[in-house]
């Protein structure tokens, strides 16, 4: 799995594990449905274009990150989301491509695998990356 930075081209590898645990909570179809004043039934429907969330997790025992990675990812959500930063493209293991940002709400979730903060660029992380399409 990768994500590539579209503002400067860098690359992060993620680890192949990480699951994408939210693939199936979303739809494209949304519906709107409201009762006008003559009591008539309104629906409402289109397709959405972006926005899909891709919440990536790994298990307890798996897709461990080192602390550079980590620093990383945490500098790449400093960037504001404008035509020329904060966008990037996520690669999955079966080759499937999503244009993606910082999901807003929390978008790095990250504990030490050994239990407490680390001290060197290659102790390893647990992370839950939120990404939003855009």
């Amino acid at each position: 799995m990768q994500l590539k930075n579209l503002s400067d081209g860098a690359t992060l590898t993620l680890p192949d594990d990480l699951l994408w645990i939210d693939e199936h909570a979303w739809t494209p179809a949304v519906v709107s449905v409201s009762y006008l004043l003559t009591g008539a039934l309104l629906v409402e429907s289109a397709l959405r274009q972006k926005g899909r969330l891709l919440t990536l997790q790994g298990a307890a025992d798996m897709a461990w990150v080192t602390r550079q990675t980590l620093n990383t990812l945490y500098d790449w959500t400093a960037q504001p989301l404008t035509p020329d930063s904060g966008r990037m493209e996520l690669t999955l293991v079966d080759a499937r491509t999503f244009g993606v940002g910082f999901a807003p709400e929390q978008p790095i979730e990250a504990e030490p695998v050994l239990g407490f903060p680390a001290q060197s660029d290659t102790d390893l992380y647990r992370i839950t990356l939120r990404l939003i399409e855009i």
